[in-house]
């Protein structure tokens, strides 16, 4: 795979996105290039993981996920598989399965400890981007806990509410 064609694909995921054109390239040039051929693991739930891994194309498949054992969820090319294990030691928790000829770029922990040693605005674009989706959980399991909330005090009146039907102004 040409290296414009990793940058390409990087530039796509929302993760790396705002960097530097040269960090990116620094990135690719660093990260290993994959072919998964049919019935190759990508990542393996309860494995420990030391790279993420950005599907760039072909047909690949989660065939469990925590909760969910026997599922068969496609898994689009630009997905980026197993992120927090190119920064941390983490266990991945979900399995992903190529079905098809699918071509890949890890991004190993390594790389990436390596080129934030060289850049550490790396590390801050990083920290920063983390630290906005794990904003966004915290609002979304607030949101759950408030209707869990209405639930438990009257799930009667909660039931009525929800059948209503929606008022404009």
């Amino acid at each position: 795979m040409a290296l414009d064609i990793v940058v390409r694909s990087l530039l796509q995921v929302e993760l790396f996105a705002g960097l530097r054109p040269l960090q990116v390239a620094e990135l690719a040039r660093r990260s290993d290039r994959i072919v998964y051929k049919p019935g190759d693991h990508i990542i393996s739930e309860g494995a420990m993981g030391d790279a993420a891994v950005l599907i760039v194309s072909g047909d690949a498949v989660r065939i469990s996920a925590p909760g969910q054992p026997g599922i068969n969820e496609p898994v689009a090319d630009g997905s980026l598989l197993g992120e927090i294990a190119m920064l941390i030691e983490t266990e991945h928790s979900s399995t992903v399965v190529a079905r098809g000829i699918t071509r890949a770029i890890r991004i190993t922990r390594k790389a990436v400890h390596e080129q934030v040693a060289a850049d550490p605005r790396l590390a801050d674009h990083l920290s920063h981007k983390f630290a906005r989706r794990l904003d966004a959980i915290a609002q979304d399991l607030r949101e759950i806990d408030q209707l869990m909330a209405k639930v438990e005090t009257s799930p009667a009146a909660y039931q009525r509410q929800q059948m209503e039907p929606a008022h404009f102004h």
